[in-house]
Order: C-alpha cells, then structure tokens, then sequence
C-alpha cells in the first residue's frame, strides 16, 4: 500500500474570506518587492517543484497575478528537442535566468531529472547520478554570482492528489491539466517518493536550501509560500515616480470616420 506523506489533521481549512484578505495583502507585498528588484538591479529566481496536482501552478498563479510581466516572467519549459537533448542538461535553463531588474519564476525547472526523468526511465542512471553531482555546484554558482534563489517543495497526500485528480478529470475546463504522465504518478506514488528523498539529500544546500509546502490546503499553500518568499528577502519601499493626468487639449477639429466604414465585434451581450 502507498505510503502517506506526514500530516498535520489539525489544521482546518482556512476559510475564504481570510484567505482572500490576506492573499490581497500579500500580493501588494509582492508588487513593493517588483519595484526593489527593479530598482536594485536584483535577479530572483524561484523554483517550484512538487508532485503533480501539489497546486505548484495555483500558487504561481497568484504570484504573477498582479506583477509586471515585463520584470516577472513564469518559465514553464517544453520537453527538450533532439538538440537541446544533446547539451548540457542545465544549458537550455540556463537561457531563461533573469537579467538585472528580473524575476522568473520556474514552474518545474532542472529538477526534473530528479524526478519525472528519473522515474519514468527518460534519462539513464548515469545521467541522473551526474546530475546530483552537479546541481549543488550550478546552483552554487548562481548564487555566488548574485542571484537570489529560492526553491520550494509542494507535498501533497496520495488521497488529496487522487481527489484532484477525479475533479480535473471531471471538469471540462480544468480537463487539460490532466495527463496520461500525471496519472502513472499514482502507480509510482512510493518510487516518487523515493525520488524526492534522494534529491532532497542532495540538493538541499545552505546556499539554496529546500523550503517543503504543506500543500493538502491550496489557501494555506499559497499563503504560506508568498509570505516565506517574501519574508526571505530583503526588499523596501521604492518610491513610485510622481505623475500627474495631463489636462486634454482642446480639440482640433478631428472628426471620427463613420462606423459603417469599420467592422465590429457583435453585441453578444446583448443576447443574454
């Protein structure tokens, strides 16, 4: 029988309403924390890992929701092609790191071949064992050269994760989140597990260490995650320029061209 991941049933759903008033907070938090990395010059990067359905995009989600996409961008790559296949395995990551002024969030990211890739037998045992080696030393070196990495772990339970499962696959418009992949991690539920024990061993380092979500409540994730991200970091208040709406100018006689000469989108509104 699986093993269940440790959890704590004391912990009751947050209710809506307080989540709601404190995700609102906390994404103002996050725009302040925009404008210091723009203003710094700082690049920031955080990775999301987890099992599938641990609600690592609902969170991401929230995240990204209210920020610039110019400055924060969610990095959420395709399986390699046959020549990316044929580099450096951190090469292609490599291209999506930000600038100064950056911040990218890595929905999945190199860590996947510590666990799907190695899992499911898409990368050899060589592979994956070079790739314990090396991940502290690439992520050791990001850090040295000044980003700010942070890396968290979404840990759901094996019902909360097949509950998820059912209502995608129920659901027209969540149906899509849903693949033949997520849904053999049921069957490899404990070799899954093993996978994220062996990688935590690894690459939980003091430079870039692993922060584990409690994840079986998604409020709680998500709010848990924003304010650890935000408490890690030494961000301030930037003051906005001052700008003021300029008075509209007196009209020079432009005269709009008559709507018969352009197409409109139909009033579906109206139908309702």
């Amino acid at each position: 029988m699986a093993q269940k991941e440790d959890r704590d049933d004391s912990a009751a759903r947050l209710p809506r309403k307080t989540y709601e008033q404190e995700l609102l907070r906390l994404q103002t938090e996050l725009v302040r924390l925009q404008e210091w990395v723009r203003a710094e010059g700082a690049r920031l990067v955080v990775v999301f890992e987890g099992r599938d359905a641990a609600g690592k995009g609902g969170t991401i989600k929230r995240v990204a929701e209210y920020l610039n996409p110019r400055i924060a961008r969610i990095a959420a790559l395709p399986r390699p092609t046959e020549r990316q296949r044929t580099q450096w395995y951190f090469q292609r990551y490599v291209e999506h790191l930000p600038a100064a002024g950056e911040i990218v969030l890595f929905d999945r990211s190199w860590y996947n071949r510590a666990g799907v890739e190695h899992v499911m037998g898409f990368c050899t045992q060589e592979e994956y064992r070079l790739f314990l080696r090396q991940c502290p030393v690439f992520e050791r070196m990001l850090v040295e050269d000044g980003i700010l990495l942070r890396k968290y772990w979404f840990s759901v339970s094996d019902t909360e994760q097949q509950e998820r499962f059912r209502r995608r696959l129920e659901d027209p418009l969540r149906r899509w989140k849903l693949s033949a992949m997520d849904l053999a991690s049921i069957t490899h539920w404990e070799a899954y597990s093993r996978a994220k024990d062996e990688m935590l061993a690894h690459t939980d380092i003091r430079e870039a260490p692993w922060y584990v979500v409690e994840s079986d409540d998604k409020r709680r994730a998500r709010l848990n995650t924003i304010a650890h991200l935000l408490g890690s970091l030494p961000y301030r208040d930037v003051p906005p320029p001052v700008l003021r709406l300029p008075e509209r100018p007196p009209s020079t006689g432009y005269t709009r061209p008559s709507r018969e000469l352009q197409t409109y989108v139909p009033d579906h509104c109206a139908r309702l």
